[in-house]
């Protein structure tokens, strides 16, 4: 936990950095395709991700150390080769449950919310789930336990492995000639996060491509189908916090709806998108069927807005940052205190974002609970000890929040006119 916080706290500045520099090339070659209220979006959801696994939410029913002491035949020291060896057995790992989370209904629920973006950008790539509270896919590494890698190898190779992959969402590089046939590159990326009919539940590999040539799941970025982001069922909010249940609402709302208690139980297993016969027109859902003419979402916003979202996101991080590098002092159970806090602030602030009224019940919750912390510790976490006036600046900066919520509601939502462009 304390561990992981550390290497956050030196991968989240790289992260932004490249946002930024990915951002300033687009603008030079007046190519822009980071819109800047999408990557607080993504942001957002990368913030969420971070403080639910480094808070230690995921429940996992058979532990990778469990597996290797009692299946391994081997027990192999800790060294570059094993480091390598246990990076191609993740990666084998990765994908097939990246696959199975595209095929099996409920297993997407907690993958949307990565391809929910109707942009293709290094942001997008900080998109994961909050929703995967249970790991599932320990059983895929029983090939790595067998041959007894330790433990200690796998968790250091698995967050190298995920950042590993932050690099190639972006439309700026092109095809990478020789290293389309061995790497997962932009090109071959950009495929998998389509939703062109030639491109849907393409490229599922992480780093090597050879898995999707091997597994027949392989397809090529066409010059004549260029490649349009998103879900077929788009989610319509910034929040990604909503997005990451709107599949999950969206299959309890069928399976409770569904008359056959077959429908009721199988829909869960069913492939991805599954819905009961004449569920679609009994309980239409929106759906893009014409990738090509669809409007996308959240494009007229004032420029206050966005550079309040921004100003939002900013300061999160450095809460974030603050938590991260103070998990040992903050203790148990003040950390859950303080990631709930993080929960609500991003819920707040992007509901604020989806021009929703009801950001100011919100955003009135976000201040209570700083008020509550404060009040009831008599210190945010002990941030006094580090500036003297903490408490003031914290309960100052939320007050502020608040007024400015009420302002963009009451005043700033109602002079926009909706602007529509499609796709």
């Amino acid at each position: 936990m304390e561990e992981y916080g550390k290497i956050l706290i030196i991968a989240m500045p790289i992260f932004l950095l490249l946002i930024i520099i990915e951002k300033s090339y687009g603008l030079y070659i007046k190519q822009d395709h980071v819109p800047l209220i999408d990557s607080v979006s993504s942001i957002s959801s990368g913030i969420t991700n971070s403080v639910k696994d480094v808070l230690g939410l995921t429940i996992t029913f058979i532990s990778y150390e469990w597996l290797v002491s009692k299946i391994a035949i081997y027990h192999i020291e800790t060294t570059l080769i094993t480091y390598i060896v246990g990076f191609f057995v993740i990666d084998f790992y990765g994908y097939w449950s990246h696959r199975l989370s595209h095929q099996i209904n409920f297993l997407w629920n907690k993958h949307a919310i990565h391809h929910s973006s109707e942009e293709f950008n290094l942001a997008c790539a900080l998109r994961q789930p909050i929703a995967s509270f249970v790991n599932l896919f320990t059983f895929l590494l029983i090939p790595a336990a067998l041959v007894g890698i330790p433990a200690s190898v796998i968790a250091i190779t698995l967050p190298l492995h995920l950042f590993l992959q932050f690099w190639y969402h972006t439309k700026y590089i092109k095809k990478m000639g020789v290293l389309e046939h061995i790497l997962v590159t932009p090109s071959h990326h950009r495929v998998h996060h389509a939703i062109n009919p030639e491109y849907l539940d393409k490229n599922h590999s992480q780093i090597f491509i050879f898995w999707d040539k091997l597994f027949g799941t392989f397809q090529e970025e066409l010059d004549t189908v260029p490649p349009v982001f998103g879900i077929t069922r788009p989610a319509n909010t910034w929040n990604p916090i909503r997005i990451n249940f709107q599949h999950l609402a969206l299959m309890i709302s069928d399976a409770w709806r569904a008359e056959n208690w077959k429908d009721k139980f199988t829909i869960w297993f069913k492939p991805t998108g599954w819905r009961p016969e004449n569920f679609e027109e009994k309980y239409p859902v929106n759906k893009i069927t014409d990738v090509y003419n669809y409007t996308k979402y959240g494009i007229d916003n004032s420029n206050k807005l966005v550079y309040w979202s921004i100003t939002q996101v900013m300061i999160t991080l450095l809460f974030v940052s603050y938590l991260f590098s103070n998990i040992a002092k903050i203790g148990f159970p003040n950390i859950f205190y303080y990631g709930f806090f993080i929960f609500i602030t991003i819920y707040s602030y992007t509901e604020l974002m989806d021009k929703n009224r009801f950001a100011i019940l919100w955003e009135s919750l976000r201040l209570v609970t700083v008020l509550a912390i404060i009040i009831y510790f008599g210190d945010w976490f002990g941030l006094n000890s580090v500036f003297p006036y903490g408490n003031i600046l914290v309960i100052g900066y939320h007050i502020i929040s608040l007024l400015i919520t009420i302002y963009f509601v009451k005043v700033d939502f109602k002079n926009i006119k909706p602007v529509l462009v499609n796709s």
